[in-house]
């Protein structure tokens, strides 16, 4: 299936190309102390942005083989950040996952919260999946504001969950299914009518997070 272009008055987010390396490394390479905090890893090997060409090439693959959808966010002629939708999965389940960033510049500017609203509307109405899921760092408070802000629903701390920067790192979990917001997530959004309070996240997961691993903890 041909990787999609959604639009928006503020933002365009369309599929990954090889041609886009030059301006993501660019991205990667000038706000690299912002984003380098919340760069996924893997353990024992490093990655540099000298690589974005290859990693292109795998999420290419991804997208090919229909395990997952590579984005990458537009506002003003300029890429600005990336959006990538792993693990997807059909039959029973039918399920992806949502992982983003943007550059520094556009932070606060609410790209992030259209790009996963229109990337979600897009998986649930046109690709046919029934769960989306967001998996964020407790510190990464910018990332929780965008489901605050698009009403997923908290679902749970994940310890020691995805490797982050060179450690194992918590996440807390959240997710939407289609029945939710049949009318889409972005018109729920644009209208007002989100319900941030579902993403609220109990205090005694706040302690777990904020405290090593430990039994009983």
């Amino acid at each position: 299936m041909p990787l999609p272009t959604l639009r928006h008055p503020a933002l365009l987010v369309r599929g990954v190309r090889l041609r886009d390396a030059k301006a993501m490394e660019k991205a990667l390479l000038e706000h690299r102390a912002w984003l380098e905090p919340w760069e996924a890893t893997t353990p024992l090997i490093r990655l540099t942005p000298s690589d974005t060409k290859s990693s292109i090439r795998g999420l290419l693959a991804a997208a090919k083989d229909g395990s997952g959808v590579p984005l990458v966010m537009i506002h003003d002629g300029q890429l600005v950040g990336q959006l990538n939708v792993s693990q997807i999965t059909y039959g029973s389940l039918s399920s992806a996952t949502l992982g983003y960033w943007v550059i520094e510049s556009v932070a606060g500017k609410g790209l992030t919260t259209l790009a996963v609203a229109l990337a979600t509307d897009y998986l649930f109405f046109e690709r046919g999946l029934h769960r989306i899921e967001v998996c964020i760092r407790p510190e990464n408070i910018a990332s929780l504001r965008v489901v605050e802000k698009l009403g997923f629903r908290y679902e749970g701390l994940r310890r020691r969950y995805i490797h982050i920067n060179g450690a194992w790192s918590d996440h807390f979990c959240f997710a939407l299914v289609q029945e939710e917001v049949r009318g889409g997530v972005l018109k729920r959004f644009e209208s007002g009518a989100a319900r941030p309070e579902l993403a609220a996240i109990p205090e005694l997961d706040w302690v777990k997070a904020r405290n090593p691993l430990t039994p009983g903890v």
